[in-house]
């Protein structure tokens, strides 16, 4: 039963410590830092496109604006004086207009290199979305080949359980529960395999005198010994 139990723990912390899940635990937290990326970056992608919206409908009303002046002014009409001004307003205009397509052009290259970004973002966290699901499959596999693994030695303890007398058993267990995971050990050279101590003469030839089915006990771990053929 100690072996089938040592190899069940093995296989709980092999379950609990799967390299998986640390790289699964990373892939995760890379896939969602991406996903907050990108959307700071649509965000920022959408404040350059209202920039570049609010320089554009200047640009139709300069325009607008020159047009009329111009309209006025190529008819002929009106005074000298408010024909002048009309000319110095549509130069005015012209330079509005002209820093305006300035600032247009640089905020449209801001643009462009902002979708870049988004567009970036995107399939990085398309190709983060597949590391998580792959990681995911695997982890799942490997969990399912270790339960299948502990199914099969859960088999094997109860099939060596059958048989053992019910106190021995609760013994055994509550040893167990309260010395790591070890209730019994082997009496291998005189030596308590579960603490490693050396037991006295008197003590291996008490236990030598005792019956094959008496139980026999650590003096130090008070673990059950497990005699061995010869093994005082």
């Amino acid at each position: 039963m100690q072996a089938h139990d040592t190899v069940l723990h093995q296989l709980a912390h092999k379950r609990a410590n799967l390299p998986q899940k640390a790289l699964l635990s990373a892939a995760q937290e890379d896939a969602q830092h991406l996903v907050e990326e990108l959307e700071i970056a649509k965000s920022a992608e959408s404040d350059i496109r209202r920039e570049l919206t609010r320089l554009e409908d200047e640009i139709v009303k300069v325009e607008a604006r020159s047009a009329r002046d111009k309209e006025r002014l190529e008819s002929g009409g009106g005074q000298s004086r408010e024909l002048i001004a009309l000319q110095q307003e549509l130069e005015t205009l012209a330079r509005r207009r002209a820093s305006l397509e300035d600032d247009a052009l640089e905020v449209m290259e801001r643009l462009e290199s902002a979708r870049e970004t988004v567009v970036g973002l995107a399939e990085s966290g398309r190709l983060a979305d597949l590391r998580v699901s792959d990681l995911e499959q695997e982890l799942a596999g490997a969990s399912a080949e270790l339960d299948s693994a502990a199914s099969g030695e859960q088999a094997r303890r109860a099939a060596a359980a059958a048989g053992l007398d019910d106190g021995l058993v609760k013994l055994y267990e509550r040893l167990r529960g309260r010395l790591a995971g070890v209730g019994a050990a082997a009496l291998v050279g005189g030596r308590c395999q579960g603490c490693g101590m050396v037991l006295s003469a008197s003590d291996l030839a008490a236990i030598a005198a005792l019956a094959e089915d008496d139980v026999a006990r650590c003096e130090e771990c008070g673990r059950i010994l497990v005699r061995a053929v010869n093994a005082a």
